[in-house]
């Protein structure tokens, strides 16, 4: 099994291949059925970027500061992510593709986990248009996607959201792919820093497969049993 994260930021598109590649991801969550432990618990790396901040663990993880969309400042790993249980993807508020059924589809998942949201799972969506979307902007795109309470929106400067970005995998190896927005990855990367265990699937797999991918990941989890999707 390989360590490389490279391949696990394939754009979001809506050509041939990226349909391909989206199915296939999913064809591959149903398969595992609830014996997803099976996925691959890939450890995000330092970006290598010049510049980005050194990784304060062996994650890679960058300890980038960061905006909420309350406007509090945070730093991405001390404050958000360091042993915690966690859901992150990325988005932009005036996308109009990929980002609503993304969003609609991990808000069934929130809803699924109920009480635990913001105890002992956070779910953490980073925009990748950092320079539009200022904290008022995220909370007009989760008023108008219905996003409850526990869900953090996130912004701030371009070199953190990018750190963060290229660290969880959300990057494609051809160079012109990966600046192109409107072909961003539509995945979600599921992990649990406090052991160091990550996978990734897509966003837009059925809700209870994505929860089975948190089984994998969360001992805790997988020990509470299944958690049904309403």
């Amino acid at each position: 099994m390989t360590s490389n994260l490279e391949l696990a930021g394939t754009p979001a598109s809506r050509s041939p291949r990226r349909r391909r590649w989206i199915g296939a991801g999913v064809a591959s969550l149903a398969a595992a059925g609830g014996a997803l432990a099976s996925l691959p618990l890939l450890r995000p790396r330092a970006s290598g970027t010049t510049g980005t901040p050194p990784a304060t663990r062996a994650t890679g993880l960058p300890d980038v500061p960061l905006l909420t969309h309350e406007g509090r400042q945070v730093r991405f790993l001390s404050d958000l992510v360091r042993g915690r249980v966690v859901f992150v993807n990325m988005m932009y508020a005036q996308c109009g593709n990929l980002c609503p059924p993304m969003t609609q589809n991990l808000r069934r998942v929130q809803q699924a986990l109920g009480a635990r949201l913001g105890r002992d799972v956070f779910m953490y969506s980073v925009s990748l248009l950092p320079e539009q979307d200022r904290p008022a902007d995220l909370r007009d795109y989760m008023q108008r996607q219905g996003v409850g309470p526990g869900w953090t929106f996130l912004t701030g400067p371009r070199t953190s959201v990018e750190s963060v970005r290229t660290a969880l995998g959300f990057r494609d190896p051809d160079p012109a792919a990966d600046a192109d927005i409107a072909r961003h990855t539509g995945m979600v990367r599921i992990g649990n820093e406090a052991l160091d265990r990550w996978c990734m699937a897509p966003a837009l797999a059925e809700p209870q497969q994505l929860l089975e991918a948190l089984m994998a990941v969360d001992p805790r989890t997988r020990a509470s049993g299944r958690i049904a999707v309403v």
